[in-house]
């Protein structure tokens, strides 16, 4: 990813459209954003450490992830140009798209698409061209090409049982990052619980300083600051996919009172849960509650 400064923090999300190309890098910590992000590698292999996973990226074939959900480039060959897209999330949840694609997405599902795409070698570029350099109305038509892209690709995705889910490779399934692949695992199914960095240690076999130097090792984070950035992500897609009340989505995601969820949502987001709420419903939810796509 680009903005090194920002690498292991919060990327606040301005409501903006963003489409830029640089050479892709192994990053020193995760970070996150509230877009949906896109990437197109255009030469050579690229591999996430996401939720709990390796996903091989490779060149010439899209990919898109919730970018909420901290994420973190752990090998790339070199001289590997990267196209890569954000759709602000307000944006995303305004698509017509399967209600339960979008879930499964928001819910950490990182989609690839099955088979490469000769054309998307040459639009891509050509749009953070466009974007870059063009006339507001190029612009504008950029965003709305993409968008059809993003369309295409989750339709692809959910009437294909054959979307990549990529295994590990053996050069990268050294010890800390299976530790960390374990442990992110416990988190995702525990994560609305009240566990410690011990518990899930123990839950993994191994001893809390083991864990925690994984987790240092291989995302530069501690599992208790990992943690922490789960349980918001998961709040963000609570508060945007229900009707649930705050105070219950705080719970449970695991913050154990209210005033700790809005004092840490606030910290690490910059807004609070109720008007992060108020940005992203008026304009969707209604609409995404309601649509239900017609499948052939």
């Amino acid at each position: 990813m680009k903005h090194p400064q920002s690498r292991g923090e919060w990327i606040g999300s301005r409501g903006e459209f963003l489409i830029e190309r640089h050479i892709a890098d192994a990053m020193a910590a995760p970070h996150w954003h509230d877009h949906v992000e896109i990437n197109l590698l255009m030469a050579g292999q690229m591999t996430y450490l996401f939720n709990g996973r390796q996903e091989q990226v490779e060149a010439g074939r899209l990919v898109l992830f919730w970018a909420a959900i901290p994420h973190q480039t752990i090998a790339v060959s070199e001289n590997a140009p990267l196209v890569c897209l954000y759709l602000p999330l307000v944006d995303f949840l305004g698509l017509p798209v399967d209600r339960k694609a979008r879930q499964s997405i928001m819910q950490g599902r990182f989609l690839a698409q099955g088979n490469q795409e000769a054309m998307d070698a040459l639009i891509l570029p050509r749009w953070e061209k466009e974007w870059q350099c063009g006339s507001a109305a190029r612009r504008k038509l950029v965003v709305e090409e993409a968008r059809l892209r993003i369309r295409r690709l989750i339709l692809d995705n959910a009437e294909s049982d054959n979307s990549p889910t990529h295994v590990s490779p053996t050069s990268l399934a050294g010890q800390a990052v299976r530790h960390v692949e374990l442990l992110i695992d416990l988190i995702n199914s525990r994560y609305a619980d009240p566990v410690s960095v011990a518990d899930l240690a123990k839950r993994a076999g191994m001893h809390p300083s083991t864990a925690n130097s994984a987790f240092r090792k291989v995302l530069g984070i501690s599992v208790n600051e990992y943690l922490t950035r789960h349980r918001i992500a998961r709040a963000m897609q609570l508060l945007t996919d229900t009707d649930d009340p705050v105070l219950q989505i705080g719970f449970d995601c695991g913050f154990g009172s209210s005033s700790r969820f809005y004092e840490i949502f606030k910290e690490r987001t910059g807004t609070t849960p109720r008007h992060f709420r108020e940005a992203v419903n008026p304009r969707t939810l209604s609409a995404l509650m309601s649509y239900h796509p017609t499948r052939s």
